[in-house]
């Protein structure tokens, strides 16, 4: 796995070794990435199932402000930690070691708002569906932010979402990966 463009771009990052990540594969990242680049310039990123922290990490390399990442896993943080070290981002990244509902909490005390969250939860989990609704809920988001699910199951999570808060604007068919693109509901 690498960075694909920017500042950073060729970098090899360290991955998880086993079955419990699943990183996203490059063909995916590299269509996301080319669908998001002119929203990336200065903009304040969550990456909140970060595994290795690939996505935060490409967001900062194309022009970034600023990376949230967030994992449970104490394996996955190790492997994060060590590919911040190895992209001297330590200055432009916060790394949150605990689960996604803490780290969401945490962010609302802190008052911080993003442009662009990633979600890439465990597929068989409705984790991504319950965080976009805390998202939406602690008021997380900037206007105009754009919230990325990556599931291989489009219709459970689009059940799942509550469609009176947000709006999905697009799906990305990849194979079996699915990327949904959604924004808040703007509320009259």
């Amino acid at each position: 796995m690498r960075i694909i463009s920017g500042t950073m771009r060729g970098t090899k990052l360290f991955t998880l070794e086993g079955e419990n990540t699943r990183p996203t594969l490059d063909r995916v990242k590299e269509a996301l990435f080319s669908k998001i680049n002119y929203e990336l310039q200065d903009s304040i990123i969550l990456d909140l199932f970060s595994g290795s922290g690939a996505l935060g990490l490409e967001s900062l390399s194309r022009g970034a402000k600023k990376s949230f990442l967030c994992d449970s896993s104490k394996d996955a943080i190790k492997i994060i930690k060590k590919n911040i070290e190895k992209t001297r981002t330590q200055d432009k990244i916060t790394l949150f070691e605990c689960d996604y509902k803490k780290a969401l909490e945490k962010l609302k005390n802190e008052n911080i708002k993003f442009d662009i969250v990633f979600l890439d939860p465990p597929y068989i989990t409705n984790f991504a569906e319950e965080a976009t609704k805390l998202l939406i809920q602690y008021n997380l988001l900037n206007n105009d932010a754009k919230v990325i699910i990556e599931t291989d199951n489009e219709e459970k999570v689009i059940n799942n979402l509550d469609q009176s808060l947000i709006e999905i604007k697009e799906i990305k068919r990849y194979g079996r990966v699915k990327l949904l693109f959604l924004y808040q509901k703007v509320q009259a």
